[in-house]
């Protein structure tokens, strides 16, 4: 097996191209739109409700039923490049069901434009601006901001666990020292050197040394109040299955408890799961709503 830093890049255009390890893909990915388009229309919801000044800058929020409902924050995949909240939205109406109130995110897609270039730093921050907002408003929408938790999948599965790692005083002094400290991270990569080195991915992130450092959360130290689950497919790659345990042994079992690889799911039958009220990832999700 190639080194996963310094493979071949074709090898790692095989590990990576989740899309391509699914010939089903783009069947699924109509599904998910249509039955989303279904779930907005049968819920209350609040559509593209702005957390800041750019078209991308907006929310879907399904709101909690009790007051101080736990929240929970859906963070879209697709490579930091592609995709939208929108297509997500199916798998609301089961944790709703619950009593949480979800929260769909969405953020501008590297590579932007000549005009307004995107990267995955400026991912972040609109991020973290995205959870200042909800921390400051989703008590209106029926959310208790002190009970957040991020789940997210593929790309968003790495900016979930990204952002237990934000210096949240430091964007602002009237912020608490750990606005958020659970996620759920569904086939994420946390090491992204490996990602640098692949080709279709990095014509449009244009990631460097220096973002690769700061960017991937098993390069860093465990946040003191994190409480990170991962989870990836057992018909996922070797190397997806690989960043889920790397995470583990990064932070160590105190802070990410859980790395399971759940066997019979894809890259994608792992998200119709977090959907199913009668599914492991999704009980792992109301799990960390509980905390």
């Amino acid at each position: 097996m190639p080194d996963a830093i310094h493979g071949d890049p074709a090898w790692l255009e095989r590990m990576y191209n989740a899309r391509a390890a699914v010939p089903g893909h783009a069947q699924i990915l109509q599904r998910w739109a249509s039955d989303s388009a279904a779930a907005r229309a049968a819920s209350t919801c609040h559509l593209d409700v702005p957390y800041g000044q750019r078209p991308s800058e907006r929310l879907d929020i399904f709101p909690g039923e009790p007051r101080r409902a736990p929240v929970l924050v859906f963070v879209h995949g697709g490579w930091w490049r592609s995709l939208d909240k929108s297509d997500y939205s199916f798998m609301a109406p089961a944790f709703v069901a619950r009593g949480a109130c979800v929260v769909g995110v969405n953020y501008a897609l590297c590579p932007g434009t000549a005009g307004q270039p995107v990267t995955v730093p400026f991912i972040v921050r609109q991020l973290e601006q995205a959870l200042v907002w909800l921390w400051t408003h989703v008590a209106d929408y029926g959310g208790n901001p002190g009970n957040i938790t991020l789940v997210g999948h593929s790309a968003g599965g790495h900016l979930a666990a990204l952002l237990l790692a934000s210096a949240w005083p430091l964007l602002s002094r009237r912020l608490p020292a750990v606005l958020v400290r659970k996620a759920l991270a569904i086939s994420g990569v946390y090491d992204l050197t490996p990602i640098r080195c692949t080709p279709f991915l990095q014509r449009d992130l244009h990631l460097t040394e220096q973002q690769v450092m700061r960017l991937s959360p098993a390069l860093l130290p465990a946040p003191r109040e994190a409480h990170l689950h991962c989870v990836v497919g057992g018909d996922e790659s070797e190397e997806f299955q690989r960043q889920c345990s790397l995470m583990q042994r990064a932070w160590g079992s105190h802070y990410v408890p859980r790395a399971d690889v759940l066997q019979g799911m894809d890259h994608y039958s792992i998200v119709d799961d977090l959907a199913d009220p009668g599914g492991e990832v999704h009980q792992m999700a109301v799990n960390l709503l509980r905390l």
